[in-house]
């Protein structure tokens, strides 16, 4: 199987916070913001493997910035490393300033993992990725040890298993 760059899995979704979209401080619902992100990453996710994908996990969410009522959002999602049948995929989300300017600021991301799966919801194999820009091979780098890490979490590997997550700690002697 060929490997794939994010730039392929690339999704852009842009939405505007309707009044039906927010909370009681007229900015918007947390879990709207988190139904649209798992969409543009889903779609993401389909579009690096072609087959049909499942959300596995919400690894990370970031609210930093409330978005107001009548905000313009854009959501940019890539697949930042896959994994034999799983991947990860970021999803940035922006909002344009209102004044003529219209310019992006980053609000929010979030970090989602998807499987393939076939027909019968069986996991199967997707391409590798290969990333192209400084921003890729950080996020590429980083996704082994937040794998790690949840795989440790989950009680589904052994503390002592984890090679990424103890370089970060020992040096080259183990110490």
């Amino acid at each position: 199987m060929k490997a794939k760059t994010p730039s392929e899995s690339q999704t852009v979704m842009t939405e505007i916070v309707l009044p039906n979209d927010t909370n009681n401080l007229k900015n918007l619902f947390g879990g709207q913001l988190l139904s649209w992100m798992d969409r543009c990453a889903a779609i993401a996710a389909h579009r690096h493997c072609r087959r049909i994908v499942v959300t596995a996990s919400v690894n990370n969410v970031s609210f930093n910035k409330a978005i107001p009522q009548g905000a313009i959002v854009t959501l940019e999602a890539k697949v930042s490393r896959a994994f034999s049948s799983s991947m990860e995929v970021f999803v940035d989300v922006y909002i344009e300033d209102q004044t003529i300017s219209g310019k992006k600021s980053k609000a929010n991301e979030a970090i989602y993992t998807f499987v393939a799966v076939d027909q019968l919801g069986n996991p199967i194999n997707i391409p590798a990725i290969t990333p192209e820009t400084e921003l890729e091979k950080d996020r590429y780098d980083g996704a082994l040890r937040r794998r790690q890490l949840s795989l440790i979490l989950s009680g589904k590997m052994e503390p002592s298993e984890a090679t990424e997550l103890k370089a970060l700690f020992l040096d080259e002697e183990g110490q």
